[in-house]
């Protein structure tokens, strides 16, 4: 399940902590910032049973959390995305 609009206080045993109530927890990771460590708000939850995942998505998502309105919904694989080059902006010296 993918949770977002998470405090960035939030740690991946609080993320779990969330869950444990509706059935076992297989994983709870928060993601964060790769340079600072920070957390980027969001995090990933994998529950063993789907059942269990399922009733924890609905009585969770748009709950209040440490005064924030948490999304939960079932997380998608990552996109595949064209590359699209290094077309973006910057100086070109050779613009002449």
């Amino acid at each position: 399940m993918y949770v977002s609009n998470l405090s960035f206080d939030v740690q991946d045993e609080d993320l779990k902590g969330f869950f444990t109530p509706f059935g076992e927890v297989a994983s709870a990771r928060i993601i964060s910032d790769k340079i600072t460590g920070q957390s980027r708000g969001f995090g990933f939850v994998e529950m063993r049973d789907d059942t269990a995942a399922k009733k924890a998505m609905e009585e969770l998502n748009n709950a209040t959390v440490d005064g924030r309105n948490i999304k939960v919904v079932e997380a998608r694989p990552k996109e595949d995305r064209p590359f699209r080059g290094n077309s973006g902006g910057g100086y070109k010296k050779d613009r002449w």
